[in-house]
């Protein structure tokens, strides 16, 4: 009983030294990452993801753990049409930051695409509850829900056998 005061006071020390530890301000992006990403977002946007990949990757050699940088290396992958990567680039970026709507819904948008409405829907429930059914990245993946999963047509001619002669 002669320690609770305190015991309450050390504990209310070290939770409010925890606390304000992690809600410190990142420190900027090393300027030669933030060059390699630029390469990389014009890469992107030129269609060339191979070159956007790389340049994104080698920008996260040198920023490890960047959330945008994660999140780049998700849209490369999903315009790809890798949504697994892309799932595992935007699951790290909610790692380092749980709230992220960018990587919620963009999450979500690749879970839709690979037709997970169901996992597409939660993550559409979190949004609404953190920004609310008015917000751009709410509205983007209500209409990837919407829209659902894309079937993939295959011609008949790539289906079509080779003729080819084989020696015994």
């Amino acid at each position: 009983m002669r320690y609770s005061p305190l015991a309450i006071a050390l504990s209310a020390l070290l939770g409010l030294s925890a606390s304000s530890a992690q809600s410190a301000d990142l420190a900027p992006m090393d300027p030669r990452a933030a060059s390699l990403e630029a390469i990389g977002r014009g890469a992107l946007a030129a269609g060339d993801m191979a070159q956007a990949t790389d340049a994104f990757e080698a920008a996260l050699t040198v920023e490890p753990g960047a959330t945008g940088l994660l999140l780049d290396l998700a849209s490369a992958a999903r315009a790809e049409g890798l949504q697994g990567k892309a799932l595992h680039y935007y699951r790290a970026a909610m790692d380092r930051d749980p709230k992220n709507l960018a990587a919620i819904a963009g999450e979500g948008e690749a879970l839709a695409e690979k037709g997970a409405l169901e996992k597409a829907r939660r993550n559409l429930g979190r949004l609404e509850n953190l920004c609310g059914a008015d917000c751009g990245p709410t509205r983007e993946l209500a209409a990837a829900i919407a829209k659902g999963v894309e079937p993939k047509v295959v011609s008949a001619e790539a289906l079509k056998p080779k003729d080819a002669v084989s020696a015994n």
